[in-house]
């Protein structure tokens, strides 16, 4: 099983924001991040890209 990471930014140059990402939901204009284990992460954050090949997920930090 492949498990996403976040990236804020750009992948190459962007700040890691979390691995094994087991899912993404947005709640209230921010997105609430999930790992297998249970850990969140609310953000307030937009999804630029999603690279299923590679597993990645680009956000893009909002103002909210």
């Amino acid at each position: 099983m492949c498990l996403a990471k976040a990236y804020i930014g750009e992948k190459s140059e962007g700040e890691l924001l979390m691995e094994e990402i087991a899912s993404i939901k947005a709640e209230n204009g921010k997105l609430v991040v999930m790992t297998l284990f249970g850990e969140k992460k609310e953000i307030a954050a937009r999804i630029r890209e999603i690279d299923f090949k590679s597993s990645d997920v680009i956000l893009e930090k909002t103002g909210s």
